[in-house]
């Protein structure tokens, strides 16, 4: 057991990087997970993390003390934990882990999620999380949304990674075109209520940045335009919650 409490580590430098920098995570194949529940979602499928890092403080007992018993772990001043600045409250315990990469193939039959410049993690994460909740195993992420592997969208998503296959710096256009089933879009102009829709067999569902929407080309492409019924005074859903809304629109009519 190590315990670093100096930011001139070398080992602390590495994890910061890993924390702030996408091309770092690229360069590495590495990212940092925080949390007891990522951490053994991830080990469910891909096998032990390379190093699990515990916070000092949670040294002294409970679910993190009884997680790290018997496994080799680096210990870290919480202090430094709190630099790194993954989380506003850090669980005290994160893992450095590779990155999947042996991910399925693009699938134009099944159904998937498209997000279109999605750019705030949390948002990313609730998203997967919610499309693999709801049964979708394939997620499409355009130029400019938030890196899906960043450490806090891997909070967000809270396992959700592990069971979708994630592919990154899509032409969504282009699977579009070539998709066997629906594409569907939320909007307003020209749009059908969510709950009149056909809904029949695969579905792409396109879902846009906050506040921009989807592009319009993508909306223009798309075989169905859909739009949630607000009956309040409240003109729009954030995305998360109204690709929550949609997906399990579609959960509940193969369920019933």
């Amino acid at each position: 057991m190590k315990l670093i409490q100096s930011r001139d580590n070398p080992f602390f430098k590495s994890l910061k990087r890993l924390a702030e920098s996408g091309r770092e995570r690229r360069k590495t194949g590495q990212t940092l997970l925080d949390g007891v529940h990522l951490v053994e979602a991830y080990e469910a499928v891909f096998g032990p993390v390379e190093t699990l890092i515990v916070a000092e403080s949670a040294l002294a007992g409970g679910e993190i003390s009884a997680f790290a018993e018997g496994r080799e772990t680096v210990v870290l001043a919480d202090s430094l934990l709190r630099d790194l600045g993954l989380v506003d409250t850090p669980s005290g315990l994160l893992a450095v882990a590779k990155m999947p990469t042996a991910i399925a193939a693009v699938d134009g039959k099944k159904d998937a999620i498209l997000l279109d410049g999605v750019q705030d993690p949390g948002n990313v994460g609730t998203l997967l999380r919610t499309a693999a909740a709801a049964g979708i195993e394939q997620a499409l992420l355009a130029p400019g949304c938030a890196s899906a592997w960043s450490p806090k969208v891997l909070r967000a998503g809270q396992g959700a990674h592990f069971a979708l296959a994630i592919h990154e710096e899509c032409d969504l256009a282009g699977f579009m075109a070539g998709y066997e089933g629906t594409t569907a879009v939320t909007c307003l102009d020209g749009a059908t209520s969510l709950y009149a829709a056909r809904l029949d067999g695969p579905i792409a569902w396109v879902f846009g940045a906050e506040g921009l929407g989807v592009r319009s080309e993508l909306i223009e492409a798309a075989g169905l335009r859909i739009k949630i019924p607000m009956p309040g005074p409240v003109e729009s859903l954030n995305v998360a919650a109204a690709a929550a809304v949609c997906l399990f629109e579609v959960v509940r009519r193969r369920l019933g």
